[in-house]
């Protein structure tokens, strides 16, 4: 059997301290998994179950260097958040056993076409083109889960732009912690190795523009620093 036309790379994220990359297959977000950020986005966090949204494996980029600022758009905010590398694949995961199936941690931030997420909000449309579009995912290298012992229950998550600090956490905060989240995820899909979950964001959300610099990182996990790129041409 051969294919019709090459296929692409696999796209991949660094592994902190070695040489080896861990290949990405898709990628779920979490909403308004601290109560913080449902309430800035008009959600009530008490009555709310986890719920998930996707972008595709290829959105990810190293959360270094240049980020390009996409089309399409007047708003574009970040959102910094958690993320889970599933390395065990399985589904309807107890939650009990499910950090058993977490390779690695990252810090990602959620980049988001905000003005196109509330026109497709308004419209009853899927958020796809306002999540999913190209180099959406900027992610810090990963580290194994076996570093740490238990997972990463607690510890300060932030995000500053030109130097303003925007976001100030703790993973302490999540309405859902990891293990839910995969175990959750699992009900909906068949988790498998390459997977990522990002896991949520705490408030403080809001713009960057072009040229503005954006740092931020979670405790024990990692840090990251990239700038904005110029706006496309019209």
């Amino acid at each position: 059997m051969t294919y019709v036309f090459s296929p692409t790379a696999v796209p991949s994220l660094a592994v902190a301290g070695s040489a080896d990359l861990f290949p990405v297959r898709r990628i779920l977000c979490v909403g308004r998994n601290y109560a913080d950020h449902a309430r800035e986005m008009g959600s009530d966090p008490d009555r709310e179950p986890p719920f998930f949204f996707s972008k595709p494996g290829d959105a990810i980029l190293p959360a270094s260097g240049t980020v390009p600022y996409p089309t399409q758009t007047s708003r574009l905010e970040y959102e910094v958040e958690l993320v889970v590398a599933i390395g065990v694949g399985g589904s309807s995961i107890p939650a009990t056993s499910a950090l058993d199936h977490v390779w690695g941690y990252g810090v990602g931030v959620d980049l988001t076409r905000r003005d196109l997420q509330q026109q497709a909000k308004d419209t009853r449309r899927p958020w796809d083109v306002s999540k999913g579009f190209d180099a959406s995912a900027p992610v810090t290298p990963l580290i194994p889960a076996a570093s740490l012992a238990g997972g990463p229950g607690a510890g300060r998550i932030w995000l500053a732009v030109n130097g303003g600090v925007q976001q100030d956490g703790d993973l302490a905060d999540m309405i859902w912690p990891v293990a839910d989240i995969v175990a959750a995820a699992s009900r909906s899909w068949r988790l498998a190795p390459g997977d990522l979950i990002f896991t949520g964001t705490p408030s403080g959300v809001g713009p960057v523009s072009p040229g503005d610099a954006v740092t931020g990182g979670v405790a024990g996990i990692g840090s990251f620093e990239f700038t904005i790129g110029a706006a496309p041409a019209a």
